[in-house]
């Protein structure tokens, strides 16, 4: 497929997935390896969540630069969120001719996010759990997004665009922490990374293109190290609190 072609999808679909905002990075492909992809039972149940924000750094802080954004909008912060891993249900015959369900649990996550008044799905995600080095990542991706069946163009030219969180375990609250889209231009532009990227004109914005295997070398190379990837300090942060 051309790239312009990707381009004006991307453009479309970045700001159907709320990465218009420009905090996270995002990615064509996704971020792990299938041999890399683990589940986490504890991860499942329904959590409220509270955005987390880091000190700034008065020595890094340029004037008039906010280093500590708002980011986070009110569906985000007030919805339930709920995650159960996938199962998928398939109805087969049997000798006697009878409808049997079947169950398959697969590997990965869906994310609801629920309204709290009335418990109604507002958004989806798919939140595939792997490990790198020993440390517990998530690619989410857009699932099932209220609004692309009523749209011929945006179904057609849909992408489903991945990003990336490191996730730690503080007294068993799962924390989120995004890969931010400013980090990942510093460490492009100063040559710290190798990793293939578009400019994305009609978004303003960066959008990784590598392959699976190439994101995950970056991963295993760089997001240990601070002075890389500061995961305390990207600006998309949450913290999830169990209510079940």
């Amino acid at each position: 497929m051309k790239w312009t072609k990707v381009s004006v999808a991307v453009s479309m679909i970045l700001m159907i997935t709320g990465c218009s905002d420009f905090f996270m990075i995002c990615s064509l492909n996704p971020y792990y390896q299938e041999k890399s992809i683990t589940l986490v039972p504890e991860m499942e149940g329904s959590w409220t969540v509270s955005p987390i924000r880091f000190k700034e750094d008065p020595g890094k802080k340029e004037d008039g630069e906010d280093k500590n954004p708002e980011v986070w909008k009110n569906v985000d912060t007030t919805s339930v969120w709920k995650i159960e891993r996938r199962i998928d249900k398939e109805t087969v015959k049997t000798k006697q001719g009878k409808d049997s369900v079947t169950c398959k649990p697969l590997n990965f996550y869906t994310v609801k996010l629920n309204s709290a008044a009335n418990d109604s799905t507002l958004y989806q995600f798919k939140m595939t759990l792997f490990r790198v080095n020993k440390t517990l990542y998530a690619d989410f991706m857009p699932y099932e997004i209220s609004g692309l069946d009523k749209s011929r163009m945006a179904t057609e030219n849909y992408f489903k665009i991945h990003t990336l969180a490191r996730i730690n375990f503080r007294d068993q609250h799962p924390e989120f922490s995004w890969l931010g889209a400013s980090n990942m231009k510093e460490m492009i532009e100063g040559k710290r990374v190798r990793v293939n990227y578009r400019w994305v004109n009609d978004a303003g914005r960066l959008l990784l293109v590598g392959s699976s295997d190439q994101l995950t070398g970056m991963i295993e190379r760089f997001a240990g190290d601070p002075r890389f990837i500061d995961w305390e300090r990207q600006p998309a942060m949450l913290k999830l609190n169990r209510l079940n």
